[in-house]
């Protein structure tokens, strides 16, 4: 589906610096001596259901901590600050796991899933959680990192899907400059094949890797790879979406909704249980209302922003990611708006996997080629040649804001390709070996460690504190209202949330009762 053709030009000053991003960076609790904390949320973070800035993910032990919107980098690496520091303060001698990769890990059924309460909305996120338990694995899901959701005002769905087709061709350069998770614990590939090497006692790692998250080890599933889902305009994402949200799925039928003692083992028999189960580099996306579906939000109307979600944490920076990354990554996603965006093909999905696979475990390696079209290309000389494309866009940026900060970014970006020993993959390597006896743990754990020490010793005023304890407190108490205000037995609100009605298929009147799991 061809959409209206932007220009940089046409664009102007005033519609850059309507960009709009925001953050939701997820970290394990660990404890002092490097294993995942097995203890609750902590109280007095308030409810993960409610709270609009502290959540969990996959695990009670993932935290998710989310910035509102901003027009800078520089606000949302403050507010993501200040969530940071309350956060800490509430850990006791807990801390936040600096690496996507994570801490040491118990047994695969003792990693505690998130618990959200009694409620209807509570209890069918646990549910969704024990799906993701039975399917991939609760190791799967302890791994962590960034989304950034990033938005420009007076696009249309068809300049988002266009958008959404170049970063998916182009995504491996963002895996390259900024995969920080070469090396991994051992405990996380126990009893698995992965194709790692040892590098010491107790961690793997492939030599020239970039992105272990985003290779085969990590948010990857032999079922979801049989989806080739277009991103060639919004009906027809949503019908492949569709597809694989209503039609059962042999192996997860196996598994049964609930377990003969009459627990739940999952939402739905389905492919996906519900549309987050989708693993993708980016998402196109939309601010849903009470008990609505994402799928139906989008087909009513239509996208407000994407998700890029494939950037590790970065063990070097406090809070996972700095303001030049930041501005590389706007500067990224509005070249894939404005550059031509030809529709994709089952072919060229299936490239684009390959091209992610080969990146994330051979990225840094001398004379990597990637697929391009019928054409293989050297990996440096392509990301050369996209960094090349984006000066002017990072001039225009520039000019809006009256600055050199992105043309800055960029110039970083270059010296990364063209020193590859500078990229953070190679630089967690080399830190391990010359400081930590080539432990992924001990690196990880010193980091962390430093990084809680530094940020419990930032100032933090008492109206600060005072703000997110509040936050807290409202929290618990709207969990209670969700709570005391069910009256839909579970089984009912369950069959209700997963039903095709629900996903835009028919203009059925939406039940206020029912939230987005």
């Amino acid at each position: 589906m061809s959409s209206p053709k932007l220009s940089l030009a046409a664009l102007g000053p005033e519609r850059l610096k309507g960009i709009r991003r925001g953050v939701e960076k997820e970290s394990l609790r660990a404890t002092a001596a490097g294993d995942l904390a097995l203890t609750p949320h902590p109280a007095a973070l308030g409810s993960a259901l409610t709270h609009p800035h502290i959540t969990t993910d996959y695990s009670e032990s993932q935290l998710e901590l989310i910035t509102g919107v901003h027009a800078t980098p520089e606000t949302c690496l403050e507010e993501l600050m200040r969530i940071h520091q309350f956060t800490y303060r509430a850990l006791g001698e807990e801390m936040l796991w600096v690496s996507s990769m994570p801490c040491r890990l118990p047994a695969d059924e003792t990693i505690p899933i998130g618990r959200y309460g009694s409620s209807n909305v509570g209890r069918a996120k646990s549910v969704y959680r024990m799906g993701l338990a039975h399917r991939y694995g609760r190791r799967m899901q302890t791994i962590s990192g960034i989304h950034y959701n990033w938005s420009m005002p007076g696009l249309g769905s068809d300049q988002y899907f266009a958008l959404i087709r170049n970063f998916r061709r182009h995504a491996f350069l963002l895996l390259y400059l900024f995969g920080a998770s070469p090396a991994l614990c051992s405990s996380f590939v126990a009893g698995r094949d992965h194709g790692l090497q040892p590098l010491a006692d107790g961690t793997m790692y492939m030599p020239h890797g970039t992105s272990l998250r985003m290779g085969r080890l990590g948010y990857q599933s032999e079922a979801q790879a049989r989806l080739a889902v277009s991103y060639n305009g919004l009906e027809g994402y949503a019908a492949s979406l569709q597809e694989a949200l209503t039609r059962p799925y042999p192996a997860y039928e196996s598994i049964g909704i609930m377990n003969p003692g009459g627990e739940y083992n999952q939402l739905a028999t389905s492919l996906l249980q519900i549309e987050n189960e989708f693993y993708g580099t980016i998402r196109p996306k939309r601010v849903i209302f009470p008990g609505e579906r994402p799928l139906h939000a989008l087909r009513e109307r239509g996208v407000e922003y994407v998700e890029v979600r494939l950037l590790d944490l970065d063990p070097f920076v406090p809070v996972g990611i700095k303001a030049q990354t930041m501005r590389l990554l706007d500067i990224f996603l509005l070249h894939c708006l404005l550059a031509d965006s030809p529709p994709d093909t089952p072919q060229e999905i299936a490239q684009i996997g390959r091209n992610q696979h080969l990146t994330a475990a051979f990225g840094r390696e001398p004379g990597l080629r990637l697929e391009r079209g019928t054409q293989e290309v050297a990996l440096a000389d392509w990301a050369a040649e996209l960094l090349a494309q984006f000066d002017p866009v990072a001039a225009a940026l520039d000019a809006a804001h009256r600055t050199s900060d992105y043309t800055d970014a960029l110039r970083s970006a270059h010296a990364l390709v063209e020193q590859p020993d500078l990229l953070p993959s190679a630089r967690v390597l080399a830190v391990m070996q010359q400081d930590f006896g080539n432990s992924f743990l001990d690196f990880t754990l010193a980091h962390s460690q430093h990084t809680r020490m530094k940020l419990l010793a930032l100032p933090f005023g008492g109206a600060q504190q005072a703000h997110y304890a509040m936050l807290s407190r409202e929290s618990l108490r709207h969990q209670r209202e969700i709570e005391a205000g069910d009256s839909l037995p579970f089984e009912h609100y369950r069959q209700q949330y997963i039903s095709p009605e629900r996903l835009g298929l028919t203009r059925a009147a939406v039940t206020p009762a029912l939230a987005a799991v």
